[in-house]
């Protein structure tokens, strides 16, 4: 039971694995490479990020990164650079859009403004002022949804022939409402001048 074995038998075990073909080493295997030295592996460990131990940290450092992400996003709105743009104003097709719209004067650019003014007026207790506030409530919603109806057109009639194999999907509901801001308040900020055509 303890005893050594045979040269037979031993000279049988050595053919028998002789015959089998090696198997391929795995690539993942560690081994076939030195091990590296200590110093050598500290400094890696040391120079990878170093993950968070507590919820406390990686929740700070979460908060941070978001900061960080939200301080380019705010430069990219700012320059109109399309690396940090949020994805709703990111693409070729998106900027074009804008471009248009900056490009142009709108009717409802001047809504807020002329809310305020029209506001004031119905506070005047003079009924024909009063007439006249309404009716020019009347008008100007009439203009902007006339004029947002020919934005709506010529803009898909522009974004077909420019880019004809691309998602049109939402663009022009995303022209229509940047219509709505003042231009100065518009985000991401204008690029072209008035006039200027895209």
């Amino acid at each position: 039971m303890f005893r050594s074995r045979s040269k037979d038998e031993q000279a049988a075990t050595a053919k028998v694995t002789a015959d089998q073909p090696q198997q391929p080493r795995d690539p993942q295997a560690p081994k076939g490479r030195p091990t590296p030295k200590r110093s050598d592996s500290q400094s890696q460990r040391r120079a990878r990020a170093h993950t968070p131990t507590n919820r406390k940290d990686a929740t700070k450092a979460q908060r941070e990164a978001r900061r960080a992400d939200m301080a380019k996003q705010r430069e990219a709105m700012a320059s109109g650079d399309e690396r940090y743009l949020p994805a709703r104003d990111k693409g070729p097709v998106r900027r074009f859009a804008r471009d248009f719209v900056d490009s142009r004067w709108c009717v409802a650019e001047f809504f807020l403004p002329l809310a305020v003014v029209i506001l004031v007026l119905t506070m005047v207790r003079v009924p024909s002022i009063q007439t006249i506030a309404l009716l020019l409530w009347l008008a100007i919603i009439v203009l902007i949804v006339l004029d947002s109806i020919g934005i709506w057109i010529r803009l898909g009639k522009r974004l077909n022939e420019r880019f004809p194999n691309e998602n049109l999907k939402g663009v022009k509901a995303y022209a229509v409402m940047r219509t709505l801001q003042m231009r100065r308040l518009r985000l991401p900020k204008p690029q072209v001048k008035r006039g200027e055509r895209p």
